[in-house]
């Protein structure tokens, strides 16, 4: 199914292939848009959704790097969600267009990620190219300094496997970015930037993430220029199934 893109229409899709609960409509985080409307949690007279919600997440200071590890965060691409497919074949699913399988239908072989969120361009998928990443908009390793290192294996899986956190983008723009948060790298597309910090905050106030003061300053600099940027919501439970915890 295509999902919309860009900083100005809201994307809804039905998240049957990556949700445990069952299909449900849902704004997601990788193409929510600034519009808001009535009904939408958390929306203030000061503000959309996603800026009440930037104003409202803690501020503590980065603490040390020191013991991340990925696998900290478990297998790569681990199929919490019990639909038989992999992370990150359920990601190249929902945000690749023109999508061709290899062996059944979740091995995605070919798709075409167009108009890509981070850089604005279209970028051809193929299996086994590094041309498409699918980033983790809050990077694991800036989750760890700000509260997951004191999580345990369930909810650490949780995040790195959360369709909330998980956007199909072009390779070589998404390296520019390593763990950076809001205050050390936004998208070059400027047009993208309302979403994508929006997707932030979503994920750090889902699993209750602080942020740095420089981080929070920047996530509200980016917000108050699009004020009614929603929250998006939806994505996986905040822990994964038991099976996955080991080590």
């Amino acid at each position: 199914m295509r999902r919309l893109r860009g900083g100005t229409a809201a994307a809804v899709v039905l998240m049957c292939a990556v949700t445990v609960s069952g299909c449900a409509e849902q704004v997601t985080g990788a193409g929510a848009g600034t519009g808001s409307g009535p009904g939408e949690a958390g929306a203030t007279a000061g503000g959309g959704a996603a800026l009440a919600a930037a104003r409202s997440l803690p501020v503590k200071g980065r603490a040390p790097k020191t013991g991340y590890d990925r696998e900290k965060f478990g297998t790569a691409w681990a199929d919490t969600d019990s639909n038989a497919c992999d992370t990150r074949d359920d990601i190249l699913k929902r945000d690749l267009d023109q999508v061709r399988f290899t062996g059944g239908h979740c091995k995605v072989s070919y798709g075409v990620l167009e108009s890509d969120p981070y850089s604005g361009k279209d970028v051809t998928y193929r299996r086994g190219s590094s041309k498409v990443d699918i980033d983790h908009m809050v990077a694991l390793s800036d989750a760890w300094q700000k509260g997951a290192k004191y999580w345990d294996a369930g909810k650490r899986i949780a995040l790195a496997n959360d369709p909330l956190n998980l956007l199909a983008v072009d390779a070589s723009t998404n390296r520019s970015k390593g763990d950076g948060d809001t205050a050390t790298w936004l998208p070059p597309n400027k047009a993208y930037r309302c979403t994508y910090v929006a997707a932030q905050v979503a994920v750090k106030k889902k699993y209750e993430l602080w942020v740095s003061a420089a981080e929070k300053a920047a996530m509200e600099k980016v917000l108050t220029a699009c004020p009614g940027q929603r929250l998006p919501s939806g994505g996986n439970p905040t822990k994964a199934p038991g099976r996955f915890h080991a080590g």
